[in-house]
């Protein structure tokens, strides 16, 4: 078989998850983003039928998250991370006709912005844990960066793949070339940005995903003074206009942003519904405003109809710049 990366929606044999460990960086945030994360990986060991392994750094955080989890089935994992990205950190998971491989990527800290101990060595952690081969590639990618339909079909953004900050001078050409060494890549479909004051500079999970064969996600503007209306109406565009690995034209569906949200400064910060995590059994969606989160999860609900649709609350996460699938990474397999 020609090695592929299983679409999210097909069967996980465990999610990772980062626990937020280092007071240094969380601050005043970090209980509650302790909370939230110890909520997140609750929903996915119950309704969300996943072996959940949850890396933690240190003896404060591990006895932060036992007290959290209780007695689910939740596993922590004792590792180093620098931060709780473990989508962009750590590898991302192929199938080969040999079996799950780990594939694993320079990662320099979305484009040398915040470079922490421990990033670096998150992949190969995840890889031993897992029992699959790492297999290093020389240049830089962060999860969060692609997202795939399980048949070699690959969304990303011009942003973020082609910007200097990553490879050089990379174009579509060499990108896809990479991609499909890498990961099996048929197709590589681009977007252009990704969402305003985004630091992993427009990563294409805030912005479109996958939800089916054939059928990407994106957002569709909420208020009036939603920051990323123009982003969100030319990404809609763009995908109507392309087909996937099969030739096949993509269904565009819309799911409601959160609308304008800001920081205690009265920044727009780069919140989005398209950070949900498919899990086995369950689907688990940020919310960041109650109206507009609950139009998301109806939305989501109707896109979804085996699974569970489950709204939790994501804000304290966010201040570190992300969300639900960026803090996880799933491992393939029954």
């Amino acid at each position: 078989m020609t090695p592929t990366v299983p679409a999210e929606w097909a069967p996980h044999r465990a999610m990772w998850l980062g626990f937020p460990s280092h007071a240094e960086l969380w601050q005043e945030d970090l209980d509650q983003a302790q909370d939230e994360v110890a909520a997140l990986a609750r929903a996915l060991a119950g309704p969300g039928g996943e072996r959940v392994r949850l890396m933690v750094v240190g003896d404060e955080a591990e006895a932060a998250a036992r007290a959290r989890l209780g007695d689910t089935t939740v596993e922590i994992v004792r590792g180093q991370f620098g931060d709780i990205w473990l989508r962009d950190t750590g590898p991302i998971f192929l199938e080969t006709a040999g079996g799950a491989v780990a594939a694993g990527f320079r990662f320099n800290g979305w484009g040398g912005k915040y470079q922490l101990e421990g990033d670096d060595i998150v992949a190969e952690q995840i890889a031993a844990a897992s029992g699959a081969p790492l297999a290093r590639n020389a240049f830089v990618l962060e999860g969060g960066a692609l997202d795939h339909d399980g048949a070699g079909t690959i969304l990303t953004t011009r942003q973020c793949l082609l910007n200097e900050n990553r490879n050089g001078d990379w174009d579509e050409a060499k990108a896809s070339a990479a991609l499909a060494a890498a990961l099996g890549a048929k197709k590589v479909l681009w977007l252009g940005d990704g969402l305003l004051n985004d630091h992993t500079d427009g990563h294409v999970d805030n912005l479109a995903r996958f939800v089916a064969p054939g059928v990407v996600a994106c957002p569709m503007a909420f208020g009036t003074d939603d920051p990323n209306a123009e982003v969100y109406a030319e990404t809609a565009r763009a995908l109507a206009a392309m087909t996937d690995s099969r030739g096949s034209p993509l269904q565009v569906v819309r799911i409601p942003s959160p609308g304008r949200i800001v920081d205690e400064d009265g920044e727009v910060i780069p919140a989005s519904h398209m950070n949900f995590l498919i899990a086995n059994e369950a689907v688990i969606v940020p919310i960041y405003a109650e109206e507009s989160g609950a139009f998301a999860v109806e939305v989501i609900r109707g896109l979804f109809p085996e699974r569970e649709v489950i709204g939790l609350p994501s804000t304290a996460i966010l201040t570190g710049g992300g969300s639900f699938h960026c803090i996880s990474q799933q491992e393939p397999g029954e």
